[in-house]
């Protein structure tokens, strides 16, 4: 079975002090690259010495090192977010350098540990994968059907109503969708249609 992932339900903040210098690390729910980069240009502070970056999103991953070295910021604050089985997540470390070096082993413990503290205080919720489902149902069963359906954990995101009955778009988490069409084609004595696209 594949491993759930999980994504962050509202922005976090977290911030703390490595010999001198002050991390500040910001994560917040992105559901592409364009809300990442978004949310990176609202809370970066332009003054700091470093705005280090990471996103993951279904659409792939980015990280920028904003100065550091390269491999040192960016990467560690990325591994940090696929560390915690994170997806759809942007997080951002500034950095305000407080006069002493840290060395690149100190630099990917500073930037990979701010971040991991951050997603570990983020309020999260588990992404289940689900299927979209259009089916049918004639007007004589349709208050029957849609009980039964919606108590087998299907949520009817739309429906439509025609000349010889309704149409409904379901959302089925994946594990219950071989239920929930067994319990439809019963309910329907096998005359509605069932699309999966």
């Amino acid at each position: 079975m594949a491993e759930l992932l999980s994504t962050l339900t509202a922005a976090c903040s977290f911030e703390e002090e490595i010999k001198k210098s002050r991390f500040i690390a910001h994560a917040a729910p992105a559901a592409n690259a364009a809300a990442a980069l978004a949310f990176f240009s609202e809370v970066g502070d332009p003054t700091a010495t470093h705005n280090c970056w990471a996103y993951k999103t279904a659409e792939g991953y980015r990280f920028n090192d904003d100065g550091e070295p390269g491999g040192t910021a960016g990467r560690p604050i990325l591994q940090a977010i696929e560390g915690k089985g994170l997806t759809d997540v942007a997080v951002l470390v500034i950095r305000y350098f407080g006069g002493t070096k840290l060395g690149t082993g100190g630099l990917v413990r500073a930037y990979g540990g701010c971040a991991a503290k951050c997603l570990d205080a983020a309020p999260k919720k588990v992404i289940v994968p689900s299927a979209t489902v259009y089916c049918t149902c004639n007007y004589s069963d349709v208050e029957r059907v849609r009980v039964r359906l919606t108590q087998a954990g299907a949520v009817i995101s739309n429906e439509n109503f025609g000349a010889q009955g309704v149409t409904w778009t379901l959302v089925i988490p994946m594990s219950d969708l071989g239920l929930v069409q067994e319990i439809y084609t019963d309910q329907t004595k096998g005359k509605g249609q069932w699309t999966v696209p």
